[in-house]
């Protein structure tokens, strides 16, 4: 192995002084600095490819002053039995070094951190517009914090409802951060029985529980050194939440049927769709575990409150589905525009499906309006949603409002009742619409710039009626 430089931080104790002693044997340049003052001036000539830190009370001056520098070397901390477990809250390294230690052990243990940092620095990061695709300010938004959270150790709270894409945000988030080489390991919390998700964790030893035939490491210890994502964190069992606080705030857990402590060096990524103070607030999550998963929350928007970015996320779609050789489908101007109408509960994931289904339906072909699903079929020709938030005044003029909303300059002097004077509003543009339109719900609907289903619903709270088609939803 060439030689490298190497620096040593923290105080003068004999353990650093043997590993001194043992790196100066390898060949090594070895810088030391004892104190945080001194960091800079020792690094200032030429930056180290590694840096050891010894266990003792100045670790977190240490490795914010080392931060503050801008050093980007691995660090390594030494550590011994008696101070295994006195980590600080938060506190993560690249790897650890139990002393003592054997020649071969320290020697395996540089090679590996070198050539993982050699790798770093000429491998670009990933785009993130490769991976989180769209142009709207909530999606730029999300990409700007991605960007500046990724190279820290923070904890990351991504909020949205299902279909949105949090597991493409955390791996985004993963892929972007010095953890990428390591393992991204997603664990959906919703779906794994409360009395399995332990072991599935944590992971247990041969003969803990009917069934453990064998011992298995559970989801921290694949995930060590990477990125651990919580999926559907809301759901997970209270009895649950007080382990997985104690693994946070000390970063060491024990297997099932076992007594032994692991160190654990994971960044955690949780995800959920609920609503976690409420949640709180209802007994069913416990408080401190939400401050402690709340370093850093990222909001993902629902697909309806981004309608503008359809287009774009349309052909990334179909590009993955070409990608992978199955198939491929073009969508005209007009459905573009009917799915920027649609509601999209599903959000992205429905969206997804959808493009899945046209591909094997008109493989290779163009989709127009008469050849989506039914659903969008009622949205054609109408503008997209975000661009429509009022009735234009020409189209009013059209309808003949009633001399009560049109002409209205000042209140009565007996004053009005305001909900009751725009429900009468309400009531006679929709019945005006229906005169309009023959009694055909669906075109009502459309020249009163609104979702038929809406419509109907409205149609019922006025006990109004459409021409056999205002029952349907």
């Amino acid at each position: 192995m060439v030689a490298q430089r190497i620096l040593l931080m923290g105080g003068d104790t004999a353990q650093q002084r043997e590993l001194r002693a043992v790196l100066e044997f390898m060949e090594h340049a070895v810088a030391v600095a004892t104190e945080p003052t001194v960091l800079a001036e020792v690094c200032a000539d030429e930056p180290p490819a590694v840096a050891f830190l010894t266990h003792d009370s100045a670790l977190e001056p240490l490795m914010d002053a080392y931060r503050q520098i801008g050093l980007k070397a691995p660090v390594v901390l030494v550590k011994d039995k008696a101070t295994a477990a006195a980590m600080p809250d938060g506190f993560s390294v690249a790897s650890f070094l139990d002393w003592p230690s054997t020649h071969s052990v320290l020697a395996d243990l540089l090679q590996r951190l070198l050539k993982s940092s050699a790798e770093r620095s000429t491998k670009p990061l990933p785009e993130l517009g490769r991976w989180l695709v769209g142009e709207t300010p909530a999606i730029c938004t999300i990409r700007k914090l991605v960007g500046q959270v990724a190279g820290a150790e923070a904890t990351v709270l991504i909020l949205g409802d299902s279909g949105t894409g949090k597991e493409v945000i955390a791996r985004g988030l993963h892929y972007c951060s010095p953890r990428r080489e390591r393992p991204f390991v997603p664990v959906n919390c919703g779906a794994i029985p409360g009395e399995l998700l332990e072991s599935e964790l944590f992971g247990h030893e041969k003969g803990a529980f009917t069934g453990a035939l064998t011992s298995r490491q559970g989801r921290f210890e694949l995930a060590e050194g990477g990125t651990l994502f919580l999926d559907e964190i809301g759901d997970m069992p209270l009895s649950m939440q007080v382990k997985l606080l104690r693994v946070l705030q000390e970063r060491t857990f024990e297997r099932v049927g076992s007594n032994k402590t692991i160190q654990c060096d994971v960044r955690v990524v949780a995800a959920t769709h609920r609503n976690l103070e409420e949640e709180i607030r209802n007994n069913r999550f416990r408080e401190d575990l939400f401050y402690r998963l709340n370093v850093f929350p990222i909001e993902v928007p629902p697909l309806r409150e981004r309608v503008a970015d359809i287009p774009v996320l349309v052909d990334e779609l179909i590009r993955r589905i070409e990608n992978e050789r199955r198939g491929s489908v073009r969508l005209t101007q007009a459905a573009l525009a009917a799915l920027q109408q649609h509601h999209w509960p599903g959000n992205v994931r429905e969206l997804a499906n959808l493009i899945e289904r046209l591909a094997i339906l008109y493989p290779e072909g163009t989709v127009d309006v008469g050849e989506l699903p039914e659903k969008f079929q009622q949205y054609a020709g109408l503008p997209r949603r975000d661009q429509v938030d009022f009735f234009p005044a020409a189209e009013l003029d059209t309808l003949d409002v009633p001399a009560m909303g049109q002409s209205m300059d000042k209140l009565p002097e007996d004053g009005l009742d305001l909900k009751e004077h725009l429900s009468n509003l309400e009531c006679h543009l929709i019945q005006q619409a229906l005169e309009e339109c023959n009694g055909v719900v669906a075109h009502a609907a459309n020249l009163l710039r609104m979702r038929r289903t809406t419509l109907v619903e409205k149609l019922r709270k006025y006990g109004l009626r459409g021409d056999g088609d205002s029952e349907e939803v």
